[in-house]
């Protein structure tokens, strides 16, 4: 069962008035890519929105993490999953990634050695993976989060990461969805509900900067 064709769709605003008014900290906070392969992101035109506008903001959040200092990790679906480890993905969304090839970070934003990339078997990036002990033993409470799908994925490890007592930072130009409305709905209730909601050009502004605020 394959990931059905994703129509272009116009990048959505981020929230006039976010719940929460945290700042991102250089020392506190890390990377997250999540979901960025070729098997997920065959279901776009790259070279339309919103895929044309997240492909090189990705990279400049990768980049500027490099300079700065910040852990970049990857979250990233391992091919020909056994069914005692794939379990209820399977009736939604069949067996997967089948090769390694499908499974492969896409080229512009591959991995560097540096770099962490974590194992991940359910829609959030914290479900049966070490990624929570993994930036508490880096000292990182704050994750920015990026990458596909929006509703599903980042939402839900937004989600887990702020159960985790992490604060997330959804990147809005960052982030593709299946629509416009998906990816809309998915920036308003982190927003609203669990974390920050930011462009890009904020991001890379208070990963440059120091933090203006102590809280999260």
């Amino acid at each position: 069962m394959a990931i059905p064709r994703i129509a272009p769709y116009p990048l959505p605003a981020a929230p006039i008035s976010p719940a929460a008014r945290w700042s991102l900290d250089p020392q506190r906070c890390a990377l997250l890519v999540h979901d960025m392969q070729s098997y997920f992101i065959e279901a776009y035109d790259t070279s339309a929105s919103p895929m044309d506008t997240v492909l090189p903001n990705i990279r400049r959040l990768i980049d500027a993490a490099d300079d700065t200092g910040v852990p970049v990790f990857y979250s990233a679906q391992p091919p020909r999953q056994q069914q005692s480890r794939r379990g209820l993905l399977s009736e939604f969304w069949g067996e997967g990634i089948r090769t390694e090839e499908e499974a492969a970070i896409v080229g512009d934003l591959a991995p560097r050695e540096h770099h962490h990339v974590v194992t991940k078997w359910r829609y959030s990036a914290f479900a049966r993976t070490d990624l929570r002990h993994a930036l508490a033993f880096a000292g990182r409470d704050q994750l920015i989060i990026t990458g596909v799908y929006g509703h599903m994925g980042c939402q839900v490890s937004a989600v887990d990461a702020f159960m985790n007592d992490v604060a997330p930072f959804l990147v809005t130009d960052g982030i593709a969805d299946f629509t416009a409305a998906d990816h809309h709905n998915t920036i308003d209730w982190v927003a609203r509900r669990c974390g920050v909601a930011l462009p890009t050009t904020r991001v890379l502004e208070q990963l440059t900067s120091a933090p203006t605020s102590p809280e999260a």
